[in-house]
């Protein structure tokens, strides 16, 4: 839902109508001003404001989200997250000024803040241990399949020559949303949260242990569940006898690993550069020369390259595991990073295009980048931290996670525009050392996960070269 709200606000802002009736200075300077750099002509702080305010929105809602998901369970934050949602793609779409426009986007912020703080949870609660990386990857490829959704979307309505076309574009966020509600009204609760609440609930206790049972036994499809039932109950247990504020909890000593973690991979994913690309791609292929329709055709193949490559990593996470695809996903994001760098540095000017040849390349490299992203960081920046939390502070441990993403993804996306006017082709080398050192980061300090019960996740801490002397 989030990739697709941002392919649809990205998409737009190719389109010459929107950036005409809401970003005057940005079209005149793409239009009339030969003297501005090719790098600089899509840098606009009200355009950046737009892109922006999302993040903003996101951030805060994912901390009014975590009390919500542990007091009141998932469902209810992933059913205000599709209501903000619904809210913000109606008016988006029928936005007059720019006023109407933010706001609608900051509703989109919010939207996505209470579904990227419950969702993820939801889907590694549910799922069995030994398929659990390909259940929680099914949430980046849903991502993935957004975001092809909404650049054909944009490739459909660019081509309406009323001037409309990012009115649909913008107002058809509102399909996905209603998939979320609909998700959200008809689902089960997850037999964790059920368990948790059943410890601060006495009047209702029975009830929810037996309606948990019942829906483990659902989901597993087997009524053996006694085993994996006794777990839950144990860890559901140990934070009643503890200190109930899960972010008072994270803080200790021996939840130390986790709370690295919940920082540095969200971090690290958006210094990926992915967030450029995914955003930016439209205006980034039309600074290269592409047309307006080639520019959004162009984001059209990364996305199928993206979601194709974030299937194949549903199939194989679980066999082959985290660390593997995140190194080997990280050295061919990195290989392609400075290869777009050198080609721009050394083909684009100030002025002009680059030949169609390098702009193919460019393309292809784009392309490669974007399945290293789609079978690594993709999917594992968000299946890894909502692993590796024990019950007691799973809600503020992803809320961490959230946050840091809205927090970087905000930077990223406030900065870019301004970095690519200064850095240039530099921008490319500056993504690329990031990868470099995220690489590194996985193969020193993160311990392998796939088949090991959420209930047991804290011994891979202890058992891990560096984590082991920092637990106590």
């Amino acid at each position: 839902m989030w990739t697709m709200c941002n392919k649809l606000s990205g998409g737009v802002t190719s389109m010459e109508p929107f950036i005409k009736k809401f970003f005057h200075n940005v079209y005149v300077k793409m239009k009339e001003d030969n003297k501005v750099s090719n790098y600089c002509k899509f840098n606009s702080e009200l355009l950046t404001l737009f892109t922006s305010s999302l993040y903003v929105a996101g951030l805060f809602a994912c901390f009014f989200a975590s009390p919500i998901t542990k007091k009141y369970g998932r469902k209810p934050s992933v059913l205000i997250g599709g209501l903000a949602f619904l809210a913000g793609s109606v008016i988006g779409g029928a936005a007059v000024n720019i006023y109407m426009l933010i706001l609608g986007r900051l509703l989109l912020g919010v939207g996505v803040g209470f579904a990227n703080q419950s969702v993820p949870l939801y889907l590694s609660e549910m799922a069995p241990p030994k398929y659990r990386g390909a259940f929680n990857n099914s949430f980046q490829l849903s991502v993935g399949i957004g975001a092809l959704t909404a650049n054909l979307i944009n490739f459909g309505t660019e081509e309406i020559r009323a001037g409309w076309g990012w009115r649909v574009s913008l107002a058809l966020a509102a399909v996905p949303a209603s998939f979320l509600i609909l998700g959200a009204i008809l689902l089960p609760e997850t037999p964790n949260s059920l368990i948790q609440r059943s410890n601060t609930n006495n009047s209702e206790s029975n009830d929810l242990l037996h309606k948990a049972k019942m829906t483990l036994q659902r989901v597993r499809g087997t009524t053996e569940v006694d085993k994996e039932f006794e777990d839950l109950i144990n860890a559901s247990n140990k934070i009643a006898m503890s200190d109930n504020n899960s972010f008072k909890q994270i803080l200790k000593c021996k939840h130390r690993p986790q709370l690295v973690m919940s920082i540095a991979i969200p971090f690290f994913q958006q210094v990926t550069g992915i967030n450029v690309i995914a955003f930016y791609a439209p205006l980034l292929f039309r600074t290269l020369g592409l047309g307006e329709s080639a520019s959004l055709l162009s984001s059209v193949m990364t996305c199928v390259v993206g979601t194709t490559s974030t299937f194949i990593s549903m199939l194989i996470v679980d066999r082959f595991g985290r660390r593997v695809l995140f190194i080997f996903g990280g050295v061919q994001m990195f290989i392609c990073q400075i290869g777009v760098g050198i080609i721009i540095g050394t083909q684009l000017g100030d002025e002009g295009g680059i030949s169609k040849g390098y702009s193919y390349v460019v393309l292809l490299l784009i392309c490669v980048y974007v399945a290293g992203f789609g079978w690594s960081w993709g999917p594992l920046g968000w299946l890894v931290p909502s692993e590796i939390f024990q019950l007691e502070i799973r809600s503020a441990g992803q809320s961490i996670n959230v946050g840091v993403n809205f927090v970087f993804t905000f930077i990223v996306a406030q900065t870019f525009l301004a970095m690519l006017c200064s850095f240039k082709a530099g921008i490319f080398f500056f993504f690329g050392g990031w990868v470099l050192v995220m690489t590194g980061f996985v193969y020193l300090f993160l311990p392998e996960t796939k088949n090991i019960p959420l209930e047991k996740m804290d011994q891979i801490w202890r058992d891990h070269w560096f984590w082991s002397k920092i637990v106590c």
